[in-house]
């Protein structure tokens, strides 16, 4: 299941909104990727969502 292993970022749920506003059901998941990341001093890897990424590499936890 999409859910980031960092921020604990997963899908929310709303509607998709035509012209004439007919609202059906819809899902947006977030942007999750599989990285190889050092955790505990071993290679892992983790689902991590891009804005988590982002700010990792902002913070300078990756190079």
């Amino acid at each position: 299941m999409a859910i980031c292993e960092i921020s604990g970022k997963g899908k929310m749920y709303g509607h998709n909104v035509s012209f004439s506003q007919r609202k059906t059901r819809k899902v947006f998941k977030p942007n999750i990727q599989k990285k190889t990341m050092i955790v505990d001093g071993r290679k892992q890897k983790v689902n991590v969502s891009t804005s988590a990424l982002r700010t990792m590499k902002k913070k300078g936890l990756i190079k």
